[in-house]
């Protein structure tokens, strides 16, 4: 089995699509080894209670410095013997630390067609306020390697999604996550079980 862990700050809707492909059968030999949230109050922390996944929380406050924070995540998922690391929406910088013993083991989903829309600031609604405000026809999701920048590493896979007259940002954002976001997540994740990547 492929272990992972997945890291979330919110809802843990990516969350959820992963674990529905996992438990549908389309996302095979991958299992999910640990949720991590740096939110003691994330709904991702429920859904992982619901599906029995073995979860922690990694809150600033909890912690003198974020490089022992960083040590403790770490130490955590190596405890775990994970081999991927997914970002679904968490809001945590990842140090050198972390990068360095998972380097090309990071990913990361992103909420629109990367570089465009990518980089501080760009997470959450925020992202398709400025897809709107730009007046472009079409936006989508990225699945991106993590590294030492703000949405900068190399994309893995994108798909795209029309912008359509009358939408808001809500709308948008619920469309990019169920026609691309939650497919394309699993699909990533599937590329590094199979050693297809």
């Amino acid at each position: 089995m492929y272990r992972i862990a997945v890291l979330v700050s919110g809802g843990g809707t990516n969350l959820q699509a992963v674990i529905d492909a996992i438990e549908g059968g389309s996302l095979k030999n991958v299992e999910i080894a640990l949720v991590a949230s740096t939110s003691h109050k994330a709904y991702a922390l429920e859904r992982a209670k619901k599906h029995g996944l073995d979860s922690a929380v990694f809150a600033k406050k909890d912690f003198e410095s974020a490089e022992a924070r960083e040590t403790a995540l770490l130490r955590l998922l190596l405890d775990k013997q994970v081999q991927l690391v997914v970002l679904c929406g968490c809001l945590m910088v990842l140090g050198e630390q972390i990068l360095r013993d998972f380097e090309n083991r990071i990913i990361n989903i992103h909420p629109a067609l990367l570089p465009d829309f990518g980089g501080k600031g760009y997470y959450g609604i925020a992202v398709h306020e400025a897809v709107l405000a730009a007046g472009v026809a079409k936006t989508g999701a990225s699945v991106h390697f993590v590294d030492g920048g703000i949405d900068t590493g190399k994309v893995i896979l994108q798909k795209e999604v029309a912008v359509l007259p009358g939408d808001t940002p809500e709308t948008l954002q619920k469309r990019v996550m169920e026609e691309a976001e939650w497919q394309i997540l699993p699909q990533a994740i599937g590329m590094f079980a199979e050693r297809s990547l």
